[in-house]
């Protein structure tokens, strides 16, 4: 497997992100090394705060999230998918499979080796750490949910079919419309930068492109039987559940109240949908996001 790595110097001078990179290697089942890049700030010796982003975006989607919640005592991991941010982009998009994407973040999980863990995701960050949590419950303490979920092959949507059939032939991501229209924040020409850091050129569009296809709304999608399996287990799953959405999310509109009925946990928490908040909400209300994330902690400790 062909293996691409953008050059540091993408990341250079980013817009309101100067946080100090870490990585940890691990191997694909075919051998290769893929190289994972996270974020890692706050006390070490503190439960983590574990951040998923989805696609195509990045930990930078995380960079107002840090130093609040390491300022409130919580160990803050952002951690970039592989085929995004700083990890490595294998060149195919065959490479990218969801099985393949459950078995990197599995590997990297356990050489990390996070316990006791707070988990917020979102979109593709959502599906492959609730893979995590139905995987080894015992290193999540509490999860939050943001604009995500669980496909189980019941069919597509409006929204979803455009957005498959779009990407099903496409060469290159489409990165300046994307990202704009996932939020209502108004970016900055320097925050659009630093979303398209990771992708020099359309090489290293493979993983962000094949994302869609592994989206299991299809019957007959490869991965829909590892998105029943993970489903099945998570129904046990009785740590706090809670949901945080984007009204205004076209991904997966209403899909916080499925989440709700499936988690015990999420019985009596504080769930909220956000009126003025997008598909990338973490963009669109940090502040709030935050002070509900704190105290969804606070409310829930660990016994």
């Amino acid at each position: 497997m062909k293996v691409l790595r953008t050059p540091d110097q993408r990341f250079a001078g980013l817009e309101d992100f100067d946080f100090a990179p870490r990585y940890t290697e691990i191997a694909d089942a075919d051998g290769t090394a893929i190289r994972i890049h996270h974020i890692d700030e706050g006390p070490r010796d503190a439960a983590p705060v574990l951040l998923l982003h989805g696609n195509p975006t990045w930990c930078y989607l995380y960079r107002h999230w840090i130093r609040p919640l390491a300022a409130a005592g919580h160990r803050v991991v952002a951690v970039d998918l592989v085929g995004c941010g700083r990890s490595d982009k294998p060149a195919a998009r065959a490479d990218y499979t969801l099985a393949r994407h459950i078995d990197w973040m599995r590997k990297w999980l356990l050489a990390v080796d996070l316990r006791d863990a707070t988990l917020f995701c979102q979109d593709w960050g959502g599906t492959l750490g609730l893979h995590l949590v139905a995987e080894f419950p015992d290193r999540f303490a509490r999860v939050v949910a943001a604009n995500t979920g669980m496909p189980l092959g019941e069919g597509e949507s409006a929204f979803m079919k455009m957005w498959v059939g779009m990407m099903r032939d496409a060469v290159e991501f489409p990165l300046d419309q994307m990202i704009a229209a996932g939020m209502t924040h108004r970016i900055t020409p320097g925050e659009l930068a630093a979303y398209k850091a990771p992708f020099p050129d359309p090489t290293y569009h493979a993983g962000i492109l094949q994302f869609p296809m592994l989206i299991a709304v299809q019957p007959d999608n490869p991965g829909l039987p590892l998105n029943r399996a993970a489903w099945e287990k998570l129904a046990s799953f009785g740590k706090p559940f809670l949901t945080l959405w984007g009204a205004l999310d076209p991904v997966a509109p209403g899909g916080d109240r499925r989440l709700q009925r499936h988690f015990p946990g999420a019985a009596g928490q504080a769930h909220a949908v956000l009126p003025d908040a997008n598909h990338f909400l973490q963009e669109d209300a940090p502040d709030e996001l935050i002070r509900r994330l704190l105290a969804f902690i606070a409310a829930n400790p660990t016994r």
